[in-house]
């Protein structure tokens, strides 16, 4: 169904909404799993990987549709990570050693994580030429 009928924008709107339903409850469900700080640095770094893929892999191979990117990236993925729960984590760090922790962790995890996907798409891609 295409997005440029209103039913189709509404059918959008729905699978976004599920897409961040299974997104959050996957996160609360890492949560009851893994203490806080790792939790959140999971699903940050996994977030940001597939995330990587999904942008790199729309660039190489179109594969994935944009329907699909879309309920991925803004329904399941930006459910699944979190900026708000890192910013608090910061915030209420108990001392200078676990605040460097949580930052470069997210950080330099989150950025590896994106190039990680890249990695994947690109092979997707030369898997795709040999076809």
């Amino acid at each position: 169904m295409s997005t440029d009928t209103i039913l189709g924008r509404l059918e959008l709107l729905a699978l976004i909404g599920i897409g961040g339903f299974a997104g959050s409850n996957l996160r609360y469900f890492t949560l009851g799993v893994l203490p806080d700080e790792l939790a959140l640095l999971v699903v940050n770094v996994l977030g940001s990987t597939v995330l990587g893929f999904l942008v790199y892999e729309a660039q190489y191979t179109g594969f994935v549709d944009r329907k699909s990117r879309i309920v991925f990236t803004t329904g399941f993925l930006s459910s699944l990570t979190t900026y708000s729960g890192f910013a608090f984590q910061t915030a209420t760090a108990a001392d200078p050693l676990a605040l460097g922790g949580i930052v470069v962790g997210n950080y330099a995890l989150g950025f590896a994580g994106v190039l990680v996907g890249r990695q994947v798409a690109r092979i997707t891609r030369k898997r795709g030429d040999r076809s």
